[in-house]
């Protein structure tokens, strides 16, 4: 039995990638627990087991005195079998857990192996099985069981039955991964994706960069006659790519953003991040793409607010705003006159008779008054030498 079972102990570390301590650390544990069963141990005494790594041979020690009456043929046998299932499973379940785990983010391949409640159960390549969720399939993409299948590794979760893996066929980064996989430029840092947006099974815009001035960015995405591009759609079963050039000119990024539509004009608001685009008549149901498809992955891709018109538009709106601005003209001036008035009325005292007067003899503001000589206010009717005086006071006293 000794060498047998360090036979089997060593296959199924090679097999199974189970490291041989592990397997011998739990099958001594396991004896432990079957000794404890024939073996009259009294409390306090120690009971330990010892597997030999080079002979495989098994002792059992109480209170290091070895134990020469166990059989440990048939326990052993029986023991190491148990043991070594249960371990293969756990370590089993901890491998493909590590291994996906460590692959979030990424791309895996697999096959379609059976549908569940609207969920598609993938085959990933015998090793464990996936699941895309239905939110997380594209809405015009269709599987048949048996079919190949490439998708976006989004989490492992630890579940008694083994590790779930959630992918996705949504995510943009899918697209991000497929590129990478596709474009070498990519791959190797030359060309940089800067941002994506992606509305699934319909369209996707991403901005690229090139840090080299010799490798057009665009051109290394598209490939010679559109292969490379044409691949990734393909991959995504007819879902439109546009390929946007990244520019850090705010205006010619929104205009790269909104491809194929041509711009006249931007006007930007930067503290708010809102522009506003304006388009000929005939390219605005461009611009704005289908249920308004095209601007609102413009708008994700930069991370801009866009507010697209046509130029009649923009220009009616414009006089609109003109107009608006005239009328507070006088509505301006009526709030200073009030305010002036305001202001001889919290001189004490003062009357409205009085303030009437003040104001026809030109005097509307404190300042008139303090810059009054006593002799001039005389003048004006209704008022004395000592009300002349009472004006002048409080004036000062407003003033300080």
């Amino acid at each position: 039995m000794s060498q047998e079972l360090l036979a089997i102990i060593e296959q199924i570390e090679r097999e199974r990638g189970i490291k041989r301590e592990v397997l011998i650390e739990a099958i001594q544990s396991a004896l432990l627990s079957a000794a404890k069963k024939v073996v009259d141990a009294k409390p306090g005494e120690e009971l330990k087991i010892e597997l030999d790594r080079q002979t495989g041979k098994i002792k059992a020690f109480k209170n290091n005195e070895e134990i020469k009456s166990i059989d440990f043929g048939r326990i052993a046998a029986s023991t190491a079998r148990q043991v070594i299932i249960q371990k293969m499973r756990e370590a089993e379940k901890d491998v493909i857990f590590n291994e996906f785990q460590s692959r979030v983010g990424e791309i895996v391949s697999g096959t379609v192996y059976r549908f569940e409640k609207g969920n598609i159960v993938v085959d990933l390549l015998g090793k464990a099985e996936g699941i895309i969720f239905k939110h997380e399939q594209s809405p015009k993409e269709e599987f048949r069981q048996g079919q190949r299948i490439r998708a976006y590794v989004l989490e492992v979760k630890r579940e008694s039955k083994g590790p779930q893996i959630i992918l996705s066929r949504t995510h943009p980064n899918l697209v991000k991964k497929l590129f990478e996989l596709e474009v070498p430029e990519i791959y190797e840092g030359i060309v940089e994706m800067k941002s994506i947006s992606r509305q699934p099974g319909e369209r996707t815009k991403i901005a690229v960069w090139s840090k080299n001035e010799k490798v057009d960015s665009v051109g290394a995405c598209v490939g010679m006659r559109g292969n490379r591009v044409r691949n990734i759609v393909n991959e995504l079963q007819g879902e439109k790519i546009d390929i946007v050039r990244y520019n850090e000119d705010i205006k010619e990024y929104i205009k790269n953003a909104l491809s194929p539509a041509q711009v006249s004009e931007i006007r930007l608001d930067k503290d708010r991040q809102r522009a506003g685009v304006i388009v000929e008549n005939d390219q605005l149901s461009l611009a704005i793409g289908k249920h308004g498809q095209n601007v609102r992955l413009a708008c994700r891709l930069i991370g801009w607010e866009l507010d697209i018109r046509t130029k009649e538009i923009a220009g009616a709106e414009v006089k609109k705003e003109e107009a608006a601005e005239e009328k507070k003209i006088p509505a301006e001036k009526q709030k200073k006159a009030k305010k002036r008035e305001a202001s001889l009325e919290q001189l004490k005292g003062v009357g409205e008779k009085t303030l009437l007067d003040l104001q026809e003899a030109g005097i509307s503001t404190i300042e008139d008054i303090l810059k009054a000589k006593t002799e001039d206010l005389t003048q004006i009717k209704g008022i004395g030498q000592k009300k002349a005086e009472k004006l002048i006071a409080e004036a000062k006293k407003l003033k300080q």
